[in-house]
């Protein structure tokens, strides 16, 4: 029975009910040992009703390896795992050992595990209970926490307990388990002892602070005397360990050893096996007939563990601190040596690692290879403690800096920033005189800053290098501050390089930068061989060589290859990245609510990866989003935010888009002057507060403000600028911007109409169209003014940019026409997720497809579209292909994705 625990089941319980009705969350339990929150969990759990619960617990001697946990709570559910996308599938499948290959990836591991659990929750749902979360191994943590953040159409709750302020990242509510309330608290130790004196009573309960725990096993220690208060209570009262210290030391030295084995070791066999063995050593005489199952059982008598399947569990994690406490060092070595000799793979590992005193190499190795292990299965955060551990071990300095720097990356990619960084300035104090070794690390330190740290720093570590590499890290790090002078003298250093894509990209980029004529034919070649192309990075570097032609429409194109790339392969630690120059690509093309669901999702991805920097260039797109739709507070919070960590990194790149968000948000709201002001200051930013592409690309926006502040001279420089940017561009788009802005700056009607000639993006022709036909209108000729305004007001309102939608209506109507609005496009009842999925059901993707590319599960894809068919009146996927063909709607396409 639980005593004073009201208002923690009353919170809990109101999770579980969500989670039946479609709406899942996580919560936390947080509490200090002895709070009870075992007891909250297992009361939870039973309220459920019809639900499945599904269980793990973190075990302190498991905490090392990978997927512990995550194959105790999946295990009964694995029958499911065809239901599964054949991605998501074959991660969890090798994650759980059913499975022999390499997956690595966490992302998919993670959506896999949300998969698996939407499939167990069928049909009345799931409560998945995750007891001592401290203890939990790294890398089913990631895994479960990847799930809990994304539950929110699911019928799942997932409940975790934690002792301390262990953090439980990304599930917001807590429910803290403090001490019981006073008359709880004497409720409960009248239960157990009957009726005390008050005194006694409010003492017990004042020196224990209420836990629990204390109360029970204190009260049970004491005499009758004590009890009725005609003894002193003993001073001080025993806590934390020492609360079992007393029954640890009446068990019999058999069944301390057996306690002492499954302190380390939870599984049966081992234990009993290594028991009987060390029975059989000179040291230990234990009584005639005694053998580790008779010791077990005297444990369990003792009521301090019990067997649990095939697990060994202590009734509570104190008992096993307690017997640590009394153990010598070199009986706990003794036992994990034998152990050692009865376990195999990851166990063993840590086994013969617990029983090393001073360097080991093949103990080392061991490790290294337990590592291995995790890393192929995408358990990244046990990889780097395995290879943290090995490196501690390694007798030989330089393989010590070695593994040291490889659990820097496997604790990079795992989402751990902090730790990486940490362990890779300790392989560099221990690289000594290897030069080699030292660049290894150096681009390595180069790479970590860049994603989470100060740009500039990144520049100057980076740069330091001659490797060809090294070279490209470098200019993308000051492509990142807008260091144009760092980048032109890099590019000619790459130049010495031998021909290649990677070579003349950079190269090209550092000449073109500098006014070399050869600079442009470099990154002509370079684009010409896109076909070439792997990976997520390359096409990442095709953008660069596009955007710096002037080419933002073969960019765009390339970028979105690069997105495509990076779903299909699983690329862990690129997307986050890759899906910023997609989400911006999006935008450009007018496709904001394809842009706004790409942000969201690479702003979560960011996030559970540690890098901080993109999770500032991801605000600031969504920033320049609320802009364009003229939504000015979210504006304004989403730039803030961006700044708050572009201007300290020294990022120019998000702090520009960040300023050009707030610039084009009077832009957008016709506060022309304001805005002229903010897109001056942006082209004279310098690096660190700005950068040269977002000059370039808000030059177009610079000339209209500056043409409506009546600032002709600021207008035709702005224009002049972007012409020598331009010089190289062969794109139509870029040439339809280049005559819109000679048509607001000479006042040219043929200007105008040459750039809507040549347009291909329709949301930059409907910016043409609503200038032009303005001037139409002012000229007195509304007849041909209506045809431009019309088609200008209609693409605005379908792709959801107000402010210009208004403006194109009030012109259209002073123009004459004062028709209704023009009719929604029947997708602009979708929101952006299901935008997304409509788009890629038109690509004839089925669920399971469209679930791994979008790390959702399929039940959750099937939600939306239950959602999206009602919406559209539509009630098949062939339907909802017909109307996204038809229509043409603004959805990202595969490419996009």
């Amino acid at each position: 029975m639980l005593y004073g625990r009201s208002a923690e089941i009353r919170a809990l319980d109101e999770v579980i009910v969500r989670a039946r009705a479609g709406s899942g969350a996580g919560v936390v339990l947080r509490g200090e040992a002895g709070a009870g929150k075992t007891a909250l969990l297992d009361a939870a759990a039973a309220r459920g009703g019809a639900m499945r619960v599904l269980r793990t617990s973190g075990v302190e001697s498991e905490s090392d390896l990978a997927f512990a946990a995550l194959h105790q709570v999946l295990w009964p559910v694995t029958g499911s795992l065809d239901a599964l996308p054949e991605p998501q599938r074959d991660a969890v499948s090798t994650a759980l050992g059913l499975a022999a290959g390499s997956v690595g990836d966490r992302f998919l591991l993670g959506a896999g595990v949300l998969s698996l659990l939407a499939e167990a929750a069928a049909p009345d749902g799931l409560i998945c209970v995750v007891d001592d979360f401290q203890w939990v191994d790294r890398a089913s943590a990631d895994a479960l926490l990847f799930a809990a953040r994304r539950l929110g159409t699911e019928r799942i709750a997932m409940l975790f307990a934690v002792r301390g302020d262990v953090p439980v990242k990304g599930v917001p509510l807590t429910v803290d388990v403090g001490g019981l309330p006073e008359s709880a608290a004497a409720e409960l130790l009248e239960s157990r002892h009957g009726v005390l004196p008050a005194h006694v009573a409010r003492e017990l309960v004042t020196l224990t602070h209420a836990n629990p725990l204390a109360l029970g096993e204190i009260a049970a220690r004491l005499t009758p005397a004590q009890l009725a208060g005609r003894e002193p209570l003993p001073e001080p009262l025993p806590g934390g360990a020492r609360l079992f210290g007393d029954r640890v030391a009446a068990l019999s030295a058999p069944a301390r050893l057996v306690a002492l084995v499954a302190t380390v070791e939870a599984d049966l066999d081992p234990v009993l096996r290594a028991t009987d063995r060390l029975f059989a050593e000179e040291a230990i005489r234990p009584a005639e007939n005694t053998t580790g199952r008779v010791a077990l059982a005297e444990l369990e008598g003792a009521g301090l563990a019990g067997v649990s399947g095939t697990s060994v569990r202590f009734r509570h994690p104190l008992i096993r601190s307690a017997i640590h406490e009394v153990a010598a060092p070199a009986d706990v070595r003794r036992v994990h040596a034998v152990l050692a000799e009865l376990t195999s793979d990851d166990r063993r590992a840590w086994h013969l690692a617990g029983a090393a005193l001073g360097h080991d190499e093949q103990v080392a190795a061991a490790l290294v290879a337990a590592a291995e292990r995790a890393r192929d299965r995408g358990g990244y955060g046990a990889a780097a403690t395995a290879l943290a551990r090995a490196a501690e071990l390694t007798p030989e300095p330089r393989a010590r800096a070695v593994r040291l720097k490889d659990a820097a990356v496997a604790a990079w990619l795992g989402g751990r920033p902090g730790q990486a960084e940490s362990l890779l300035a300790e392989a560099r104090e221990r690289a000594g005189g290897d030069a080699t070794l030292a660049m290894e690390i150096a681009q390595l330190r180069g790479r970590f800053e860049l994603n989470s740290g100060n740009a500039a720093e990144a520049v100057r570590i980076l740069a330091a290098g001659d490797s060809l590499g090294m070279l490209a890290d470098a200019v993308e790090a000051a492509s990142f501050v807008g260091d144009t002078t760092t980048i032109v003298e890099l590019g000619r250093r790459a130049a010495a390089h031998p021909e290649g894509f990677l070579r003349d990209t950079v190269a090209g980029i550092g000449l073109t930068l500098d006014g070399d004529a050869a600079g442009p034919v470099l990154l002509r070649r370079a684009l010409a061989r896109t076909g070439e192309l792997e990976d997520a990075a390359g096409y990442l570097w095709a953008t660069a060589a596009a955007s710096s032609l002037g080419e933002w429409d073969l960019a765009t194109e390339m970028v979105t290859r690069a997105g495509r790339v990076a779903r299909v392969s699983g690329m862990t630690g690129q997307l986050p990245v890759v899906l910023e120059f997609v989400a911006t690509a999006e935008r450009i093309a007018g496709r904001l609510a394809q842009s706004q669901a790409i942000s969201d999702e690479g702003l979560e991805l960011a996030r559970e990866a540690g890098y901080e920097n993109t999770v500032a260039a991801h605000r600031a797109n969504l920033a320049a989003l609320a802009a364009l739709r003229g939504e000015e507070e979210p504006c304004k919070r989403q730039a803030r935010e961006a700044l708050a960590i572009a201007v300290p990194h020294r990022l120019g790149l998000q702090a520009g888009v960040a300023a050009y968000a707030l610039a084009l948000l009077d832009l957008c709201l016709g506060r022309y002057a304001v805005a002229h002001d903010r897109f001056t200051a942006i082209a004279t930013a310098g690096p660190g507060a700005g950068h040269p592409t977002v000059v370039w690309r808000s030059a177009p926006d610079r000339v209209e403000a500056a043409v409506g502040a009546g600032d002709e001279a600021g207008a035709r420089a702005a224009l002049e600028a972007h012409e020598r940017w331009s010089a190289h561009a062969a794109t139509a788009e870029s040439r339809a911007v280049l005559a819109r802005c000679r048509g607001l700056v000479e006042s040219s009607e043929d200007a105008f109409g040459e750039a809507l000639r040549l347009h291909t993006n329709p949301f930059e022709a409907a910016r043409t169209a609503l200038l032009l036909g303005e001037r139409l209108r002012r000229a007195q000729r509304p007849g041909e003014a209506r045809a431009h305004l019309r088609m200008a007001w209609e693409t605005f309102e379908r792709a959801g940019a107000r402010p210009w939608a208004r403006r194109a209506q009030d012109e259209l109507r002073v123009a004459g026409e004062s028709g209704q609005a023009p009719p929604a496009a029947v997708l602009d009842a979708l929101t952006p997720q299901e935008l997304r999925i409509a788009g890629l059901v038109a690509d004839g993707l089925s669920s399971k497809q469209i679930a791994a590319r979008l790390f959702l599960s399929p039940r959750t894809v099937e939600y939306h579209l239950y959602k999206i068919y009602p919406k559209l009146g539509i009630g098949s996927r062939t339907e909802l292909a017909r109307l996204v063909v038809l229509q043409k709607a603004p959805v990202a396409d595969d490419d996009m994705l």
